[in-house]
């Protein structure tokens, strides 16, 4: 019974060691890729932005505003309601308010910030 063990052992390196050690990927047969040379000369891809802090801000006028600032530093999410969508407000630089096209905006990106509703002037809110 002592025997068995080793041998067992022995015999199943010896047909692991029979593996193809080749690094390159076997391609038998099959079509050809017709976008191969379209995809070698395409551009990186660069994803989005992730969420690097998110804060729930209480106005002076007792409202609650929710953002979410992106880790490229230009981009926030803001929204008015807990769960309603989110309106993207992009800045121009790093360091700049943030600004959307119909009337919102974000000046600064920590514990207090001014916020601009449509059809409301600034508040000053805290987190």
């Amino acid at each position: 019974m002592k025997y068995y063990l080793p041998l067992t052992a022995v015999a199943a390196l010896t047909l692991l060691s029979a593996c193809n050690k080749n690094d390159e990927p076997e391609v038998v047969g099959g079509p050809a890729d017709p976008m191969a040379s379209q995809l070698a000369n395409a551009a990186p891809v660069e994803l989005p932005p992730s969420v690097k802090n998110s804060f729930q801000y209480r106005c002076k006028d007792n409202s609650l505003v929710f953002v979410d600032f992106l880790s490229d530093d230009k981009t926030a999410n803001l929204r008015t309601e807990k769960t309603g969508s989110p309106t993207k407000l992009v800045a121009a630089e790093a360091g700049q308010p943030f600004e959307a096209t119909d009337g919102y905006k974000i000046e600064g990106n920590g514990k207090q910030v001014t916020i601009t509703l449509p059809g409301k002037s600034a508040l000053g809110c805290k987190a």
